[in-house]
């Protein structure tokens, strides 16, 4: 990773899973995070219920430690959250049907290697479908304009707690600075913004992005 890094400047860093490998690489090379443009994070539940305990989303809880290095690296992060591959971002039955009147052997893979995660999404929501966070990081990192909302905030990640490990804190309302909480935040605040947090995208083109993938 740090060779790659060097050798392209400029380059796009997309990131599906936990975050240990990018902490590590920082760790022995901080300049790097100069040498990219983007930084895309698929992780986090910002501002919403976590998918692996109430409070935090996979990638984060595993390696909360790697994620609050990663934060605080100056890389240029997009914070692409659970949150954005739900609701009317999950692909629904019918487009599951759609999917596989494609016909191709990569539309039938899409869903098929999905079964469990269709499965797993129905018990924790009660929703039928398949929802789908590194595809859409993914194609956010290819098109930028499929996310149409976005905040520049300081991001913080609990590393101790023992019921919100792995939580991505983010001071969506701009409580943070209020007095009673300057105990906690005002020196984070002082450093500014550590990441862009994507709120929403456009469903529509996320999808057909998508589809004209798998045709």
């Amino acid at each position: 990773m740090i060779e790659a890094t060097e050798g392209n400047p400029g380059l796009v860093l997309v990131t599906l899973g936990p975050l240990t490998n990018v902490a590590l690489a920082l760790a022995r090379k901080p300049e790097i995070a100069n040498k990219v443009s983007r930084c895309v994070v698929m992780g986090g539940a910002p501002c919403c219920e976590g998918n692996v305990t109430p409070a935090a989303e996979y990638n984060i809880w595993v390696d909360p430690e790697a994620a609050r290095i990663v934060l605080g690296s100056g890389l240029p992060i997009e914070l692409i959250g659970w949150h954005l591959c739900r609701y009317e971002a999950a692909l629904s039955p019918s487009d599951i049907e759609l999917v596989l009147g494609f016909g191709t052997e990569r539309a039938r893979f899409a869903i098929e290697c999905n079964s469990h995660a269709r499965h797993a999404y129905f018990e924790q929501t009660g929703e039928d479908g398949i929802s789908l966070p590194d595809p859409v990081a993914m194609s956010i990192a290819l098109d930028p304009t499929i996310a149409i909302s976005w905040g520049e905030h300081y991001v913080e990640v609990e590393t101790s707690s023992e019921l919100t490990r792995g939580m991505t804190v983010v001071d969506r309302l701009n409580v943070a600075a209020n007095p009673r909480n300057c105990a906690v935040w005002s020196h984070l605040l002082a450093q500014g913004p550590n990441a862009k947090v994507c709120w929403a995208i456009e469903t529509k083109r996320w999808k057909e992005a998508l589809y004209a993938f798998l045709t």
